[in-house]
């Protein structure tokens, strides 16, 4: 499949506003579908760059780009399974944690976004919602380009030895993996929280 993403604009160019419906059935109806369902195609090179650069569209305040995105994909992803299924085969609990690989090993893509806070005055809590933020993005990119798209984190985005092998430095993590590719089923709606208990007006 082909899809065209609007080019960027430029530096200073007005963005005036327009509702936009389309977004808003989309969103209402938007659905991660399961890692493990996820097989080729997935994006091509060409619209996994597009993805990426709606991805760095999110808020980020004082645009420091406090993330940064690693491509799993082909060979070198199953190289990354290999390697953290060796990890996994020294823990006690080995079978489990290779069996969690499987989310990994089934899609055909997938991206790291990797939060890196930097120092300065932006409290780095901002940082790090700034890099769900991408994740987020990302997610929806790619469902909004046709393909099936999972948002996980796992135990290979927090243990020491599987951090370094992905080249991660001491001051960051893993925000995400985002797992893409095409639906062997479709998903199904889930339970969603009930908003109207989750909100509160306040008052002076």
């Amino acid at each position: 499949m082909s899809h065209d993403i609007p080019s960027a604009p430029a530096f200073g160019d007005p963005l005036p506003l327009s509702p936009a419906p389309a977004v808003l059935s989309f969103l209402a109806r938007r659905r991660s579908a399961s890692a493990l369902s996820l097989q080729a195609p997935g994006p091509t090179a060409a619209e996994l760059d597009g993805l990426l650069t709606l991805a760095a569209r999110v808020p980020d305040h004082g645009k420091l780009a406090p993330w940064r995105f690693i491509v799993l994909d082909g060979e070198a992803k199953a190289a990354l399974a290999d390697r953290l299924e060796a990890i996994a085969g020294t823990r006690p609990d080995g079978p489990k944690l290779i069996a969690k690989l499987g989310k990994l090993k089934a899609p055909p893509l997938g991206v790291a976004v990797v939060s890196r806070a930097v120092d300065g005055e932006i409290p780095a809590w901002e940082q790090i919602l700034s890099a769900g933020a991408a994740c987020t993005t990302l997610l929806y990119a790619a469902t909004a380009m046709g393909y099936g798209a999972n948002w996980i984190t796992d135990w290979y985005a927090y243990d020491p030895e599987a951090r370094a092998v992905l080249g991660l430095s001491p001051d960051e993590q893993v925000a995400g993996f985002v797992f893409m590719g095409t639906t062997a089923e479709a998903p199904q709606e889930r339970v969603r929280p009930d908003v109207a208990a989750l909100t509160s007006v306040w008052k002076p």
